[in-house]
């Protein structure tokens, strides 16, 4: 019994009868004007549902009133864009109408009903409307009073399920609606994904720089090296910071702009900070790499940095030969350095995931793995 009577203790249970009693205020006002024709303000609403923002208001409305609290209603806020939903807003409309009107009558003449068996109970004669006067008053009749307060609460919870189905039916989200959602849901989780990337890059860098750059130090015991190291921990720092500082922004504030992000311009920062944590940094730049497109340009920065920063944290302080070149349709980067005692498998851990990652994203490869003694980073990105 509990359970069949908690539809009266929900507030959408009566936010929805509101909004079937909504369209029979056109009606009450039309019946001043004309009471033989109740049937005209149907007539006349249909053709506003041709009216683009009458769309967007009675989607408003509906999830105000139906769904309240709902994060996904299933119910559009946005205008008619296309003839289909002009046509589903017209029958919308015309459907309201219908159910205000059964509500209207059942809540109105149900009571009355209602109070009118308890009078002929009392033994007094009923009033003729909605019953006959020639009913016989007897007291029998208290055992139906309740039944037509019964079928009160099987209409307004049955019409309140109809009506929002019939909205999520007839107002839900177009085609062409749900797959710009899809492109906006897809575009945010590409986002965080890439945020993810740039601190797992960034982060990771200064960190494994300063570790290296702290280990050194304290193993060379040369006041001349410390200082050195300390001065790379610092610039490392640094930058990192900023690249968090950013990120951060972003996180915060979403119509922000990302800001400039380091690109292959940047490179001898990272070759700089890979020498001065012991690596013997053989570089070279061939082809118009500051003619690379922006987006290429950062993720080859990133794919170099994520690609010195595994050098530093599983190989250590050891030769490493960098080479970038850059033609007018690809931008190729490799890296190599002598394979450590201890080989993980090609392609484990996030960071040679993300290195390949970067490079489909832009349609280009990037493969890892060891090659005659050496263990080899290359990625190859179109720039056409």
């Amino acid at each position: 019994m509990a359970r069949l009577l908690r539809p009266l203790l929900r507030g959408r249970t009566y936010t929805r009868l509101l909004h079937l009693w909504v369209p029979m205020l056109v009606v009450s006002v039309w019946l001043f004007i004309d009471l033989s024709t109740p049937w005209v303000p149907a007539l006349l609403i249909g053709p506003l549902g041709f009216v683009p923002v009458v769309r967007q208001g009675e989607g408003v409305q509906a999830r105000l009133l139906l769904t309240p609290g709902d994060p996904d209603p299933g119910i559009s806020e946005a205008p008619a864009v296309s003839g289909r939903d002009r046509l589903r807003t017209v029958v919308w409309l015309e459907l309201r109408m219908v159910l205000g009107a059964v509500a209207a009558f059942a809540s109105v003449w149900l009571p009355v009903l209602a109070f009118e068996l308890a009078r002929c109970a009392w033994s007094v004669a009923p009033a003729g409307v909605p019953l006959p006067d020639r009913l016989p008053p007897h007291r029998a009749w208290a055992l139906l009073a309740p039944l037509p307060l019964l079928v009160l609460y099987g209409v307004v919870v049955g019409l309140g399920a109809l009506v929002t189905a019939a909205a999520r039916r007839l107002l839900g989200p177009s085609a062409a609606e749900r797959l710009a959602a899809l492109e906006e849901r897809t575009e945010q989780l590409l986002e965080r994904t890439r945020i993810a990337r740039e601190l797992h890059d960034s982060i990771g860098h200064a960190l494994t720089v300063a570790v290296v750059q702290a280990g050194a130090a304290r193993a060379a015991g040369d006041p001349e090296f410390t200082e050195r190291a300390l001065d790379a921990i610092e610039e490392t720092g640094r930058a990192a910071l900023a690249d968090l500082e950013r990120v951060l922004g972003v996180l915060r504030e979403a119509e922000r702009p990302v800001g400039a992000r380091p690109t292959l311009a940047d490179a001898d920062r990272l070759l700089e900070s890979a020498r001065a944590s012991g690596a013997k940094v053989d570089a070279e730049v061939t082809g118009p790499v500051g003619a690379v497109p922006g987006p290429v340009s950062r993720e080859g920065y990133r794919i170099l940095q994520e690609a010195l920063t595994n050098v530093l944290r599983h190989a250590g302080a050891v030769p490493v030969t960098v080479r970038v070149s850059a033609t007018g349709t690809r931008l190729v980067l490799e890296v190599r350095n002598p394979l450590p005692g201890v080989v993980s498998g090609p392609g484990r851990g996030s960071g040679l995931r993300g290195m390949r990652e970067r490079a489909a994203l832009l349609g280009g490869t990037a493969h890892s793995g060891p090659e005659e003694g050496d263990w080899r980073v290359r990625a190859e990105l179109p720039t056409g």
